[in-house]
This record gives structure tokens, C-alpha cells and sequence, in this order.
């Protein structure tokens, strides 16, 4: 077991030096992260390669057994993990959030381990055989947000370890703190050069998307930086999993229940603040049960606390920077000045320390508005009237974006049916945002490509080998 003070010891650049980390709900100093250079990084994308064919070389039972060993070592740091996250990130220790992404980490790396990948036999007759196998694709370049900076890279980390890649990591410049206590903990027991987190600015994140040394990226963040890495990456054809910015429809059936599924909505949109790429951003309720699923979702929202993450009450935590702060205070604003009623929050207290934006419903809001056609990644939920099925398919089918949808209803068939129109790479009946690390996951249209999770997620961070005679 490491202590948070051990663990922070551990990571941060010595006094004097660094980037100094502040917590986003206090303003108080967490740490100094370390800044690497262009150099440092060539010299960890070399490392990892030299490490990769050792890697490689053992048996997928003998990485898996690697893979629980640092299951183990996070769940022996948990506590620690789950401070230092909350700290940095702003998000409260309990709730869906700090404590559940540290034990997500666990999970996450359990059920890679797990997976059953075996060659598959295509042909096997008269005429010859062959068979399909999956091998290393070699270094993997990943690059991280910083809303679930811990459970990403792990999304990131343990599929591509589990297929005999080695990782380099860049996370984001806003909580690097949070990353490179994980790589600590899990190089713990992992062997040495397997994975390194290089922590630095854009221009690191930028100079690892282009390195001649790595074999395939893997990004989780906006839709722009996806289209320039995807850009910067095609001199050296380096294959690509991209899973970009969302903006989540929700649609309510008219024979849902309001009481019954409003608790449901609400942490769908609520997650984490609000700061998750497939939350529910927007939602559509049919006319008869408008009323009714705006007082059920303001119930529950004056029921969740918000507060600094340490404190054990608090579900709902500080927006992690300022500049998201900006985002969701001005989209409110625009609604509220195109005649949209404010049914709570809108209103965040200017003299208290740290980014706090109220959780904030948002009702008589028109499908246009940019707070329903801009991502506001933060805790604002417009709350959209619809009369035809056909009308809010089409709004939600609307945007150049696909990630993640839902659908609520009493009716599962007529909710299935709804669900097979709308155009993203997940439609959840009757919850949403409800990953798990059998399924896999992914996005359409501007939300990206490539698949996480499962043993489809093994598959993209590996490379197709037919062998035949």
C-alpha cells in the first residue's frame, strides 16, 4: 500500500521545477508535474521499442497474469489514487467518481486479462487451410482527456499490454499528477520499458502523433484534435483508434414513466459534472410528459450535493478548468437569452473559489439553440418538447455526430424500434453512459472510429496475421 504523500513524493518534479497542478475547487496547490522534452521522448519511444519483442514474446497467459498483478497494485493504492484524482480533477471521492474510476482501473485491467483470443481457423479442407491469428502491432502512442484521466488510459493501457504492445502515454496537460501516479503504481510490477507516461504541453502530444517510432495511436478527447492528429498521423500510416467529442440525444417515450426513470436520466447527464463524452447532453420528451419530467429531474437534482471532492457528502464536483467553465456559462446564457426557462441552478456564485457551476435544467429550450447543438460538456441539461417520433429522430439524428444515445420507455419493443433509427455507436434502452469492458464501444460519424472494449478491442490493437498452406 502506497500513502497519498508517498505516492505525490514520487511523481512530481523536484522544488523549483514543473508545472504546479491546482486543485480546480480550491485553487490550492496539488503538485508539480514534471514537463518532458522532444528528447525525452524519443528516448521513451525507444525504450518501448526495445522492450516490445520480450513483451511479445511471452504467452498471453503470462501477460494476463501481469495485467491482475496490477490489478492488484491499484486496488492496494486505491485510497491514495482516488485523493490525488480527486484533488487534481476536482471530482468528489464518492459518487461515480473518484473511488469508482480508481476501481474501474482494477476492473477494466481484470477483464482484459480475462478475454479469450484464440487463432481462428478459416479453412480447413481438401483444398489446404488457414488460419487467423492477432499479433502485436508494436509501440502504441495514447494520449488522454483529463475528465477520466485515470480510467481512459487504462482503456487505453490494457488492451494494448495484453496483445504484447508496449505503451508511451501522453496525458493531458491538466491532470498529469493523476496519470503518472498510475503508471508508478503499475510499474510497480510491470517490466521495466513496457509502459512510460511522458507528461508535457500540446506540442509533446503533437510530437508523439507524428513519431516515426510508433505504430498505432489511440486518442479519447475533441473532434478537432482527432482531425489533426489523423492528419499528422498519415505520413507514417499509423493505424488510429479515435473516440471523439459527442453530444448525446436522450429521448423519452410518451409512455415512460417520469418518476421512475428521472434518477436514471439525471446521473446519464450528470456524470462526473457532466464532463464525459457520452453523457446525456440533450434530451427530447414527447409533450404529454414534459411537465411532469422536468419537476421529476429538478427533484433529483436538488437532492445531489456539489462540493469539494474531498468532502464525503459531495456526488457533484467543481468543471476541472476554467476555460469549460467559460463553455457552459456562456451556452446557459445564450438560453436564457433566447427566452429559455432556467428551472434550477444558471446562477454560479462568483465569490467563492473554484470552477462551480451549478447543476442546471433547462426547459422551453429550442432544438437549434446552441446549448442543445453545441457540446456543453459541463452540468447543463436542455430539456427539448417534441410532439412526432419522426420530428425527434430527426432532431437527434440532426448533428454531424454519433457517440452514444438513449432511449426511455415502458414499451421494450417500440423502444428497440426507436432505438434501431437513431445513428450512433451505442443506444442504451432505459439507462445511458453505462460502459462495461465486455462490450465494445465506439462512435459514428464525427465521434469517431475503431472500437474499445471486448475482444473487438483486443482485435484493434493488433494486427491481422493469415498464415496458409
Amino acid at each position: 500500500m502506497t500513502s497519498y504523500e508517498a505516492l505525490l513524493a514520487a511523481i512530481q518534479a523536484p522544488e523549483g521545477q514543473g508545472v504546479q497542478m491546482k486543485d480546480p475547487a480550491t485553487g490550492a496547490v496539488v503538485g508539480r508535474a514534471p514537463q518532458r522534452s522532444e528528447a525525452d521522448l524519443d528516448a521513451a519511444v525507444a525504450t518501448a521499442r526495445a522492450a516490445q519483442s520480450g513483451w511479445a514474446g511471452i504467452s498471453h497467459a503470462d501477460r494476463s497474469a501481469s495485467l491482475n498483478r496490477a490489478a492488484d497494485a491499484i486496488e492496494a493504492s486505491a485510497e491514495a489514487l482516488a485523493e490525488l484524482l480527486s484533488r487534481e480533477q476536482g471530482k468528489p471521492l464518492n459518487g461515480p467518481n473518484a473511488r469508482f474510476e480508481v476501481g474501474a482501473c482494477a476492473s477494466w485491467l481484470r477483464a482484459n486479462a480475462a478475454f479469450e483470443l484464440e487463432p481462428e481457423v478459416l479453412v480447413d479442407d481438401e483444398s489446404g487451410q488457414a488460419v487467423l491469428e492477432y499479433v502485436p502491432v508494436g509501440v502504441v502512442g495514447a494520449i488522454g482527456p483529463w475528465n477520466w484521466p485515470m480510467m481512459i488510459s487504462i482503456w487505453q493501457i490494457a488492451p494494448s499490454l495484453r496483445m504484447g504492445n508496449t505503451v508511451v502515454l501522453k496525458p493531458s496537460e491538466y491532470t498529469p499528477l493523476s496519470v503518472l501516479a498510475l503508471g508508478a503504481v503499475l510499474n510497480q510490477v510491470l517490466p521495466a520499458g513496457v509502459l512510460q507516461v511522458v507528461p508535457g504541453g500540446g506540442e509533446l502530444g503533437a510530437g508523439l502523433t507524428a513519431h516515426a517510432g510508433v505504430d498505432k495511436l489511440m486518442f479519447t478527447g475533441s473532434t478537432s484534435t482527432g482531425q489533426a492528429i489523423m492528419r499528422s498521423a498519415a505520413d507514417t500510416l499509423k493505424r488510429l483508434t479515435l473516440e471523439l467529442g459527442g453530444n448525446d440525444a436522450g429521448i423519452v417515450l410518451p409512455d415512460a414513466d417520469p418518476e421512475a426513470i428521472a434518477e436514471g436520466v439525471f446521473w446519464g447527464a450528470f456524470i462526473n459534472t457532466g464532463q464525459t463524452c457520452a453523457a446525456l447532453k440533450r434530451l427530447y420528451v414527447h409533450e404529454s410528459q414534459y411537465d411532469q419530467m422536468c419537476e421529476a429531474l429538478v427533484d433529483v437534482a436538488k437532492k445531489m450535493p456539489m462540493g469539494v471532492g474531498l468532502e464525503e457528502e459531495n456526488v457533484l464536483g467543481p468543471l476541472q478548468n476554467r476555460q469549460q467553465f467559460d463553455i457552459v456559462s456562456g451556452l446557459v446564457e445564450q438560453a436564457r437569452s433566447a427566452g429559455a426557462r432556467i428551472l434550477t441552478g444558471g446562477d454560479p456564485q462568483q465569490d467563492q473559489p473554484g470552477y462551480f457551476y451549478p447543476t442546471t435544467l433547462v426547459a422551453d429550450v429550442d432544438n437549434d439553440n446552441p446549448l442543445v447543438a453545441q457540446e456543453q460538456f459541463g452540468p447543463a441539461l436542455p430539456i427539448v418538447k417534441y410532439t412526432t417520433l419522426d420530428e425527434v429522430i430527426g432532431w437527434a439524428n440532426g448533428l454531424d455526430v454519433g457517440l452514444g444515445s438513449s432511449v426511455w420507455g415502458t414499451d421494450l419493443d417500440e423502444a428497440r424500434a426507436v432505438a434501431a433509427r437513431l445513428e450512433a455507436g451505442t443506444t442504451w434502452i432505459n439507462k445511458h453512459g453505462a460502459v462495461d469492458p465486455r462490450v465494445p464501444f465506439g462512435g459514428v460519424k464525427k465521434s469517431g472510429y475503431g472500437l474499445e472494449f471486448g475482444v473487438e478491442g483486443l482485435k484493434s490493437v493488433a494486427l491481422p496475421k493469415v498464415t496458409s498452406w
